[in-house]
Formats: C-alpha cells, structure tokens, sequence
C-alpha cells in the first residue's frame, strides 16, 4: 500500500478548489454589497429631488439597469466594456482577475437599482417635518438629508435591504458565466474533474442555502428590535 494515497490528495484538492468558491463568492458579495449601497442610495437620492432633471436622470439609471438581465449585464462589462477602455487601463484590467472586477462591475449596479428603490421607499417613509425641523435648527440641505433623512430611511429601508442582499449573494452563481472562479464554477470543475457530482453541487447547495438563511435571520432579528412604526 502506497504511503500516499492518490485518491485521497485528489479529494482534499478537490476540497481546496470548492473552498476557495466559497471564499470567492463570499468577496464577490462583499465587496458588491460595498459599492451598491452607496449607489443605491445616490439614486434614490435623485429619483426623490425636487429638481425634475436630476429625478429622470435617476428614473433612466433604475430602468436602464433593471430592465436588463443580470446575465447581459456581465457579457458586456467583460466582453464590451474593455474593448472602450484605452490600451494601458485594458493591460491593467486584464492583469488583474478581470473576471472578478467585471462581475463586481455588473453586480454592484443591477443590486443597487434594487436597493436604490428600497431606499426611496424608505425615504418617502421618513415624515417631511423631520428634514423641516432640522432646517428651522440651523442646518443645510446637504446636512439634513445626511445627518436626519438617510438614517431614518436605512432603518426603514433595512429589512429589504437585507432581502436584496440575499439575491446578491444567490447572483453571485451567474458570475461562472465569464469565468469567474466562483463556487458554482468550482462545484462544476469538481464535477468535470471527478465525476463526483452529489458531492460537489451538494455542498454548493448547502452552502448557498447557510449563507442565505444566515442574512434572512439577521434580517428577521432586526425587524424583532427595530419594528417600523406608520410615521
């Protein structure tokens, strides 16, 4: 009998590869998540202004985006989008896992969209006396709507917002589709590799369904503390 078993290096790389699927779609969420807020709430920002330009410039962000699938979103950040950049930010961004950046490009916008109109619905919950009280204290516009509007809005606007967060995750699988070494792609270069296909796309399954149910109990968790009250 060997002293190294083949088979059993074999696994414990085919271990690694699913792992490091795991971690990548774990980065890709995050740091999606990390961009699509703040977009997010910059078009919702607009789509709520009282100047009509900036609310159909909002309005053409949202249905723009949306109305698109997520798919055809990812084909043209990584097929199209290079072809427009100048020759020396092409040579950056191909050496520099082009896959992952272009897949946070196209998820970081498709979820902020969403979240964007979370956000705005949680705006309108906000009563306008509050941004009126914080004018008549002395502050500007700017101020009021970053100090008083928007933390009432993100309370508000949470729990959905949690909700998206859990699509964003889910989304996150498309991303195979240029070649992102995600853990769909990596359950599905197990399965190529091994034929161990139960294992591989079951613990993918798990570990969608973990990570998913986690933010839905945090989402619940938040709701049991902070339940929204009619304004």
């Amino acid at each position: 009998m060997p002293f190294f078993d083949p088979a059993i290096l074999q696994s414990g790389q085919y271990h690694d590869w699913l792992v490091q699927g795991l971690i990548l779609s774990l980065q890709l969420t995050a740091v999606s998540f990390a961009f699509a807020l703040p977009f997010g709430a910059l078009v919702a920002l607009m789509r709520t202004a009282s100047f009509a330009p900036l609310q159909v410039l909002g309005s053409a962000i949202v249905e723009g985006i949306r109305n698109v699938p997520l798919l055809a979103h990812l084909l043209f950040w990584y097929f199209a989008f290079p072809e427009l950049l100048p020759d020396g930010a092409r040579e950056f961004l191909y050496a520099n896992n082009p896959e992952a950046v272009c897949a946070v490009i196209a998820l970081a916008l498709y979820s902020g969209v969403h979240m964007a109109e979370d956000i705005r619905s949680g705006i309108r919950a906000v009563p306008p006396s509050q941004l009126e009280a914080a004018r008549s204290l002395g502050l500007g516009r700017l101020a009021a709507v970053r100090l008083v509007l928007l933390p009432q809005a993100f309370r508000a606007a949470t729990p959905p917002l949690l909700s998206q967060t859990v699509n964003l995750w889910k989304d996150t699988s498309v991303a195979t589709v240029i070649g992102a070494a995600e853990m769909m792609y990596q359950a599905a270069r197990v399965e190529t590799a091994s034929f161990r296909s139960v294992e591989a796309f079951t613990f993918a399954t798990l570990a969608y369904l973990t990570v998913s149910l986690l933010i839905s109990f945090a989402a619940h968790l938040f709701q049991r503390r902070y339940p929204v009250r009619p304004a």
